[in-house]
């Protein structure tokens, strides 16, 4: 009798373990979800002044010397080549000092730079908070979310906001997924909980997981702009079994993260292209800026801000794989 119950019992155990798989595991596995995994950006590739960095090193007739009052620059993740490339080409060698940091759970903002480095990557929340309180001259980002414009009102900070470049924001979703195009209309009707499974976009019988990103970051102020202040700010807990689809800007995506498990959609049946971004087809592309406090004195920020207005300036910017102005 005592055998009978142990089998029964390892019977049990094995049908629940099985149950569990079939339904659980083995659905995770298999739900385009290699698009919900948020890559962060190697800045040790992007670093002046080395020869393996991938930068624009397309020249300048401005430079700035060692005893110049040189600004210091930050910017958005996604903006790390362009002002990266700006400092390579216009700055003088030793200006940066590099200590190796990496994002960690103990580290979770990337403090990879000294305080005396004239490039910064301090992330997108904590480096604009640092050019409205003084130890950043330029920050490189998307447009400001009304909360940080905020801020800067509340810090008695009048900015200058300076548009230098194009860029696409694209929606993701993985490789595995068959969806190629969505409309405007359907995007945000996945993103306001309308649509919610992806055979009602011409996909397969999977329920979507739409990934949300951090507030404050300018991937999320462009998508709650794009949404027009409608938007889900929690997921359905049963979309975790779903197919994923995310959001970001197309150089951060394509070129500084490449991910063969994820590929960009469509909008509108118009694909996000360096062409269609620059020719206006593409229905979702946005400027993106440099920006600096009015009453910042350093006479060098406003020189380089021209610069990067210039033929020369918007020649590196395409060369950064971004579209000019």
């Amino acid at each position: 009798m005592k055998k009978v119950i142990i089998i029964l019992t390892a019977m049990f155990f094995l049908l629940i373990n099985l149950f569990m798989y079939m339904t659980i595991t083995r659905r995770l596995g298999n739900n385009y979800s290699d698009a919900t995994k948020n890559k962060m950006v190697d800045v040790g590739s992007f670093l002046p002044f080395e020869e393996e960095s991938n930068l624009a090193r397309t020249g300048s007739s401005f430079y700035l010397k060692e005893d110049d009052d040189l600004p210091v620059l930050d910017g958005a993740a996604a903006l790390v080549p362009v002002y990266a490339s700006v400092i390579d080409n216009i700055y003088p060698d030793g200006c940066v000092t590099y200590e190796g940091g990496e994002f960690s759970d103990d580290n979770k903002y990337g403090e990879n730079f000294a305080s005396g480095s004239a490039m910064q990557f301090q992330n997108t929340i904590r480096g604009y908070n640092a050019m409205l309180e003084g130890s950043v001259d330029l920050f490189f980002t998307a447009y400001p979310s009304r909360e940080q414009l905020e801020n800067a009102s509340d810090m008695g900070a009048e900015l200058e906001i300076v548009p230098i470049g194009l860029e696409a924001f694209v929606f993701f979703v993985s490789k595995d997924n068959p969806t190629e195009n969505l409309t405007i209309d359907q995007i945000r009707e996945i993103y306001r909980g309308t649509i919610r499974n992806w055979d009602e976009v011409g996909g397969p019988d999977r329920l979507i997981n739409p990934l949300l990103r951090i507030e404050g970051s300018g991937s999320q102020t462009m998508m709650e702009s794009f949404m027009e202040g409608d938007m889900i700010h929690s997921r359905d807990p049963l979309s975790i079994f779903g197919g994923a689809i995310g959001y970001s800007f197309r150089y951060y995506l394509s070129g500084m993260v490449a991910n063969d498990n994820v590929k960009m959609l469509s909008i509108n049946g118009i694909y996000p292209s360096a062409e269609s971004i620059r020719n206006g087809s593409y229905p979702i592309s946005a400027n993106f800026y440099v920006i600096y406090r009015k009453d910042n004195t350093n006479e060098n920020v406003i020189k380089l801000v021209n610069w990067l207005l210039s033929d020369e300036g918007q020649t590196m910017i395409e060369a950064c794989g971004y579209v000019g102005l």
